[in-house]
């Protein structure tokens, strides 16, 4: 096998090396693009007191949801939480640390990690409580509050078609956080429906290049719909 090829034959090989206390970055908006299977074989491999980061944390029993049902989530830093009761219940009860961050501070925060950029101001949540503590500064006449960048142990993603070297595609909009994630893990393990053959990704396609994914495996997905909507 070449040095190149980034295919991983199970789950347990994807996510080797996944420790209790780690940050784990995970991809996905709502239940579009979540790398589900990753996450089910986190569960299975019971690992706890984990940081995860990610725009949500999934649904009752589905996505992000199975790890707080187990209790392997010590803390939660994401953009919106409101699909999921269970996280409404742990954090109530004292029992969930939440670190709730605006949407576009968080993808930032990700984008920023991925870049090697430490920090970097934003005026938003400045006169808010998300601005409490940290360092503030004014430019041009505007406020704004100094935000780190986020780094994780693992990234886990969830890609629509990669090649084995592990260039990525994402299919619509399952790009969301995936590619963000992607970049900013120190080890990132994608998860995708079909493996092809270098070439026949067309090079202005590629969304993730290869150089930031270590791990890929080829997986079969349930693909949820969060809210089902129809015509009367």
């Amino acid at each position: 096998m070449s040095g190149f090829d980034k295919r991983v034959a199970s789950y347990a090989e994807a996510l080797d090396g996944l420790q209790d206390g780690m940050t784990v970055l995970a991809g996905g908006f709502g239940l579009c693009g979540i790398p589900e299977n990753l996450i089910a074989e986190i569960r299975r491999k019971g690992t706890t007191d984990l940081t995860v980061v990610s725009n949500n944390c999934g649904v009752d029993g589905f996505g992000l949801g199975v790890l707080l049902e187990e209790r392997q989530i010590r803390k939660m830093i994401a953009s919106y939480v409101g699909e999921n009761a269970l996280f409404e219940r742990q954090l109530l009860d004292g029992e969930l640390e939440v670190e709730l961050t605006p949407q576009g501070t968080l993808a930032e925060k990700l984008r920023a990690g991925g870049a090697g950029i430490p920090a970097f101001y934003t005026a938003t949540g400045f006169g808010t409580p998300i601005a409490e503590g940290k360092e503030a500064r004014e430019f041009a006449g505007r406020h704004y509050v100094l935000e780190h960048a986020i780094v994780g142990d693992f990234a886990i993603v969830k890609g629509w078609k990669a090649d084995r070297f592990g260039n990525v595609i994402y299919r619509h909009t399952a790009q969301n956080f995936n590619p963000l994630a992607a970049a900013a893990g120190k080890i990132t393990v994608v998860e995708v429906e079909e493996i092809v053959e270098p070439g026949e990704i067309e090079p202005s396609q590629i969304q993730t290049p290869g150089i930031y994914v270590d791990r890929l495996i080829c997986g079969s997905f349930e693909k949820r719909i969060e809210k089902r909507t129809l015509r009367d």
